[in-house]
């Protein structure tokens, strides 16, 4: 930590009253909020995932959640897994995330290392709220969402649909699967053909 914040116990002392307090939930809006009113939010976001390495001392934790001395303090219930699990680089987590263009981030969801990108697109989307100015309902709804291959599934692409939301996702079946001619010799599209 730079000097100028003072002693990390500090620090930490203020993040945890935010966090019991719901301030962290309360701030996040408010940044989106002012951009948006500006205009500076591009709602074409991009959808995707990483996973991060749990600390050594994360294999430690309580398997009951509620058995804890200090309660996390958060208003949405605490995953059973405590968003840590087990996959090839280790003890992980993932991170899915939508964000806007200018890398703002719009929603994020926390999952055990192990569960793939593709489960938590459609949960993903749903926490996109952004407050708009003065009353009314917040925004919720992008114009258009980009991913990678891994979000390509029908289900994906039908929860897209039923919403209105256009997507930009390369398709997984190579040309043959949808029945263009593909030249046995050459492997070239008969279409591409000049």
């Amino acid at each position: 930590m730079p000097a100028e914040y003072g002693p990390w116990g500090r620090i930490y002392d203020l993040f945890r009253r935010w966090q019991r307090a719901v301030t962290w939930e309360r701030v996040l809006p408010w940044l989106q909020w002012l951009p948006d009113t500006k205009g500076a939010i591009v709602w074409d976001p991009s959808v995707d995932s990483t996973a991060c390495r749990a600390h050594q001392h994360a294999a430690g934790a309580r398997k009951q959640g509620d058995l804890q001395k200090e309660s996390p303090g958060r208003v949405f219930a605490e995953p059973r897994d405590h968003g840590l699990g087990r996959s090839r680089g280790g003890f992980t987590t993932k991170l899915h995330l939508a964000a806007e263009q200018g890398q703002m981030p719009m929603s994020t969801v926390v999952t055990a290392g192990q569960r793939g990108d593709s489960p938590p697109f459609e949960p993903v989307l749903e926490m996109v709220r952004v407050p708009r100015r003065g009353s009314g309902r917040p925004r919720v709804r992008p114009n258009r969402v980009c991913a990678d291959k891994t979000y390509a599934s029908r289900k994906n692409r039908a929860h897209l649909r039923r919403h209105g939301i256009r997507c930009t996702i390369p398709d997984k079946t190579p040309p043959h699967r949808h029945n263009i001619p593909v030249d046995k010799l050459t492997g070239i599209l008969m279409n591409d053909r000049s």
